[in-house]
């Protein structure tokens, strides 16, 4: 996130797009929901009927998968009626020219017949957002779930720097992280193609400050998405794994293919507080500890770093991550002296430059949102005030693409997930609790009323879904939720394994899957 959240209670407009907070993020829903109580105007764009839809000033009810072409057609109304900051463009910005170009055809007429929002709601949408105020967009995996998700991405920042909604308090960008401690684990380099502090892996000076605190050379060859690693166990590339604190055999697209990865890899290890379905292919099983049995911390959405305190001590033979990692990797003979979590994150601290002014002393106190520069440094509540990091903002126009996998007469509707509030990811924690389930019993496939009435469906009729990758059986809500066209479920319930049938094809910059938009036919069962 560019801005704080507590920054919602500066925020006049909202555009909320690819995202439902109240089930997703429900803290951040609850304060979005505070906020329209005072007077802030909301705009929602969502397939899916949802409560911030309808309390929203303008719901946008967008075809599935369409929104570069929204978000270019809201960009072509804005340049053509030069509502566009026009001081913030020319000072702040470059290539401006090659976005009024690309957006040139994005008329209203044409994103209209694309996205099905009709031409006149476009510029209500257009005119609310680019009008003078502390105007915030804010977005979630409805967005990154695509193998377009980086042009999504980049047209949402052509859209905020568009109309000068950077820098300041209660604006920004702002992306809902799908897991409490993601941004973290991105802050600590666990991505493909970045080191620590997210440095490049091309011209970076930064190998050689890591080279030295940990006295090895460093490969400068970009690692193998996670998504990629099941292709690479077929092909022979991989022969083993190393998963902890991920359940890919049931939350990875296309399972029926990762779990036939798992069976075939020569040695998996997982390590997890669970016996999880990954775990159960796994040769040795490590137990890790939760969050209340160790010390450390968590950086959260708005790059605030927390302190985590051990309440109690691991059951059994578990233990910290950090000590499994350390312990391993004395035996295997590269030593490591941690002694305990602070130790670790010294280290962190030592490296990274956004965390150079963090302490655990200082961390006591509260937490603090990176960059913190220095000890004195109060920390960063928004990004780009004066500079963006590489000095001016570059616009990146993109086309609009189609999905992947359209519709057609064998596989006639679309299918898109999403979640339950009650249960946290796959369940493998949830689930062990009985109110929970007493709460969220199973997933139901919401089948909008147009779509029943065709299809012959009652209300929890068992239906069969099927894509070209595998089915599931689910019981039938049916409900104007949902689009005409379009099957939505969440994807929480283990006795409904939905990702049997989602897409694993990846965005061609994040290797991120099309998690959100699948074609498949529906039977009663």
């Amino acid at each position: 996130m560019t801005n704080s959240i507590a920054d919602t209670k500066f925020t006049d407009l909202f555009l909320m797009i690819g995202s439902n907070p109240d089930t997703s993020h429900p803290t951040i829903g609850l304060r979005i929901h505070q906020a329209v109580e005072r007077g802030a105007k909301l705009i929602v764009v969502d397939p899916r009927k949802t409560r911030l839809a309808t309390d929203a000033d303008e719901w946008v009810r967008i075809q599935p998968g369409t929104d570069v072409a929204f978000l270019n057609g809201l960009m072509h109304i804005i340049i053509k009626e030069e509502l566009w900051d026009k001081k913030f463009v020319a000072e702040r910005t470059e290539d401006f020219d090659d976005v009024v170009k690309l957006v040139e055809k994005y008329t209203p007429e044409y994103v209209e017949e694309i996205t099905t929002i009709p031409a006149e709601q476009l510029y209500t949408v257009a005119r609310m957002y680019a009008a003078e105020g502390r105007h915030a967009i804010f977005h979630g995996m409805g967005i990154t779930h695509y193998v377009t998700g980086t042009d999504r991405v980049k047209s949402i920042a052509n859209l905020a720097m568009l109309c000068g909604k950077m820098g300041v308090e209660g604006g920004g960008c702002n992306p809902l992280r799908g897991q409490n401690n993601v941004q973290g684990a991105c802050d600590m380099g666990a991505l493909f193609n970045t080191l620590p502090g997210y440095a490049g892996l091309e011209g970076s000076d930064m190998f050689e400050r890591y080279e030295k605190a940990w006295k090895t050379k460093l490969p400068r060859r970009p690692g193998k998405p996670a998504t990629e690693v099941w292709e690479n166990i077929f092909n022979g590339s991989i022969r083993g794994l190393y998963i902890f604190g991920e359940d890919p055999a049931v939350a990875d697209p296309n399972i029926a293919h990762v779990q036939s990865g798992l069976e075939k890899c020569d040695f998996v290890v997982v390590q997890d507080l669970f016996l999880t379905e990954t775990a159960k292919y796994a040769d040795v099983v490590l137990p890790g500890a939760s969050f209340a049995e160790k010390d450390g911390t968590f950086t959260n959405t708005e790059r605030r770093v927390q302190r985590i305190r051990k309440a109690v001590n691991p059951p059994g033979e578990a233990r910290p991550d950090w000590q499994i990692f350390r312990d391993l990797s004395n035996k295997m003979g590269y030593e490591l002296r941690y002694e305990s979590a602070e130790d670790v994150f010294e280290e962190i601290r030592s490296l990274l430059p956004q965390y150079k002014g963090i302490s655990y002393a200082r961390l006591e106190e509260v937490g603090l949102q990176w960059p913190v520069p220095t000890e004195d440094h109060p920390g960063t509540s928004v990004l780009h005030t004066e500079s963006f990091t590489r000095g001016k903002g570059l616009f990146i126009p993109e086309e609009y693409i189609p999905p992947v996998e359209p519709t057609d007469a064998e596989y006639p509707m679309y299918f898109t997930t999403g979640r339950d509030l009650a249960r946290y990811n796959f369940s493998s924690m949830t689930g062990k609790t009985a109110e929970i389930a007493e709460i969220s019993p199973e997933a139901f496939a919401e089948v909008n009323p147009v779509d029943a009435e065709r299809l012959g469906i009652k209300e929890l009729d068992w239906l069969k879904l099927t894509s070209r990758r595998g089915t599931v059986k689910l019981r039938a809500n049916i409900t104007d939720r949902s689009q005409v066209g379009t099957i939505f479920t969440t994807y929480n319930h283990l006795d409904a394994l939905v990702n049997f049938l989602t897409l694993d094809a990846l965005d061609r910059l994040s290797r991120s899957p099309e998690y959100k938009l699948c074609a498949i036919k529906v039977e009663v069962v």
